[in-house]
């Protein structure tokens, strides 16, 4: 079976202060740019069929990384985009409190048909990222069956994958961790169009640096791993 390997990008300074990033082109930090080194050391370890990414600098300088250590091109989709947070962006979450808090109120309900000004709803940039995912997958079941494929992407876009793969609703809260350049395994049968989570959230290649992982808008952490089929 096609086994996926789903990667967020390495730390940026935003993520440092907790910024919202959303489709805002922020680079990778000095040490996003080590996770990035250490993920691919990670990766190397099964050869990679083929690396699709985001097309934003964080996930494509990470997916860059990956692609150099195993002689690989990267296939670039803006469709895998985080979620456009429109007059969000570039504030933290107090920040929009502040200036915006209707619209903050609006966004902590997690309502998955409210439009951020300037922005997407949940519903949009759900539906933009499983239909890119799905078909990319589906392409990689057919081309690469019985090998190891990676995406790499944002906190958002494995957000909805790991939704969309569980079932979990978009209006219930997170309930599991999305790691800067943290290594999630899952693997993909075609013929009962299923998904097992093989490992999430594993960390262990990043613990050379000496530096916890952070996981989206929160506080750095070490990173457990949650190993279960579903």
């Amino acid at each position: 079976m096609l086994e996926i390997l789903l990667i967020r990008h390495g730390e940026t300074d935003w993520n440092v202060v907790g910024r919202i990033q959303g489709h805002t082109d922020i680079p990778l930090n000095a040490l996003g740019q080590r996770q990035a080194a250490q993920v691919a050391l990670a990766c190397a370890a099964t050869p990679l069929a083929t690396i699709y990414s985001s097309d934003l600098q964080r996930a494509q300088q990470t997916a860059q990384a990956i692609a150099d250590a195993q002689q690989l091109s990267v296939t670039l989709s803006p469709l895998l985009r985080e979620r456009c947070y429109g007059c969000f962006e570039g504030l933290t979450p107090d920040e929009i409190e502040l200036s915006y808090p209707d619209a903050y109120t609006l966004w902590q309900t997690r309502d998955p048909a409210y439009v951020i000004p300037q922005g997407e709803s949940l519903q949009t940039f759900y539906a933009r990222v499983i239909t890119a995912f799905s078909t990319w997958v589906a392409q990689a079941a057919q081309g690469y069956p019985e090998q190891r494929v990676a995406l790499v992407a944002h906190g958002g876009v494995l957000d909805c994958v790991y939704r969309y793969m569980t079932g979990m609703g978009l209006g219930q809260p997170r309930s599991f961790t999305l790691h800067n350049a943290a290594l999630n395994r899952v693997q993909f049968d075609a013929a009962a169009n299923r998904y097992a989570i093989l490992e999430w959230g594993n960390c262990s290649h990043l613990q050379v640096l000496q530096a916890p992982a952070r996981d989206e808008m929160s506080e750095p952490q070490a990173c457990p791993v949650d190993k279960r089929l579903l």
